[in-house]
């Protein structure tokens, strides 16, 4: 399980567009999201609050990741239905989940599964974890993760 300072797994991810990309390849400082589910109510309201505030993120020059199980095509359709402004990678064979400590037991109405916790990091331009929120509650979230860039973005130089 990764933590705050460690350096960031450098795991492939399959990006909307089905091309593979290894997270060095993307632009950092980077919000990597995990979440469980396309299209479920959780999560659409962490997608759109993400994407409202996707113009903030990128004028303190931090990317948006988001990340769930989900095929490509059920990324396109969740995208497209909500007018998402942000990039969906998918994890279909679980590494990336697994390399960063967010796949696990889950349990609803009593009944225990496997799954991806909500989870969101932080990676700073040096490729470690700034900052890691787990078990993520969806209200405010996404404007706590925006102070932390902010606040990340005042430890860089000009």
């Amino acid at each position: 399980m990764v933590k705050e300072g460690d350096t960031a797994p450098d795991v492939t991810l399959q990006m909307g567009d089905d091309s593979l990309m290894k997270l060095s390849q993307l632009k950092l400082p980077l919000v990597l999201y995990f979440y469980p589910k396309d299209d479920t109510t959780g999560c659409t309201v962490e997608a759109k609050d993400f994407s409202a505030l996707a113009a903030a993120f990128e004028i303190e020059g931090t990317s948006l990741l988001g990340v769930s199980k989900d095929s490509p095509k059920a990324h396109a359709k969740f995208a497209a239905k909500h007018d998402l402004k942000i990039p969906l990678a998918t994890d279909a064979d679980g590494n990336v989940t697994e390399a960063f400590g967010v796949w696990g037991e889950k349990s609803l109405y009593g009944r225990k599964y496997m799954g991806i916790e909500r989870a969101t990091f932080l990676i700073g331009e040096d490729g470690r974890i700034a900052r890691a929120w787990r078990r993520v509650k969806v209200a405010g979230h996404a404007e706590e993760v925006l102070a932390a860039a902010r606040a990340l973005k005042g430890t860089r130089p000009s």
